[in-house]
């Protein structure tokens, strides 16, 4: 099941360090860029605080939707259960609980925020919250799918443990989309 000339098999902290470094650094630069561009959306936040509530989740919970399949297709990968293949219907069963797990958690996201609004009396419309939330965080999970098999079946083909690389990253590229859709869809909703 291992690729030819593969050391998916061996643990090395030589090993782990080599292939991890180059790849940290440049997730740091992903996300310094995103700092970044966080800092540009001040003026949007400022102006709807309630969404500033809403980007820690979205933000973290992307990250979690990735590293839960990344964690699943990986451990199915060094079990010798997977294949890669469209046709596998675990793979779709993952899909289809990324997607209903992220429906939930982002429905009840729009709904405590929107609850902290009229506590605070600073409040968006259910709907408007709603939308936001929903269209941003299925539109996560997606993201989140696509890195997660790309991650792991690239990792492997490379010969890489896919435990070394897919949680940094699918949780630091999702993490980077998820602040980026979660923002350019409150723009687009509440700004026009």
């Amino acid at each position: 099941m291992e690729p030819p000339g593969s050391d998916l098999g061996t643990w090395s902290a030589r090993r782990i360090v080599r292939n991890m470094f180059p790849l940290l650094v440049g997730l740091s630069v992903i996300v310094l860029w995103a700092g970044i561009r966080l800092e540009d959306a001040e003026a949007l936040l400022e102006e709807y605080g309630l969404l500033a509530v809403m980007v820690p989740v979205m933000v973290g919970m992307g990250g979690n939707l990735g590293a839960i399949v990344s964690s699943r297709l990986t451990t199915r990968l060094h079990l010798g259960t997977t294949a890669f293949d469209p046709r596998d219907r675990h793979l779709w069963a993952n899909v289809a609980a990324t997607f209903a797990l992220a429906a939930t958690v982002f429905s009840v996201l729009a709904v405590g925020t929107w609850i902290i609004g009229l506590l605070v009396g600073n409040g968006l419309p259910l709907r408007t919250l709603l939308f936001i939330s929903l269209s941003s965080g299925l539109s996560l999970a997606a993201i989140a799918l696509v890195f997660s098999v790309a991650t792991t079946y690239g990792s492997y083909r490379l010969g890489i443990d896919p435990d070394d690389t897919t949680i940094p990253i699918v949780t630091n590229v999702v993490d980077v989309f998820g602040m980026l859709l979660f923002l350019g869809i409150a723009r687009w909703t509440l700004v026009g």
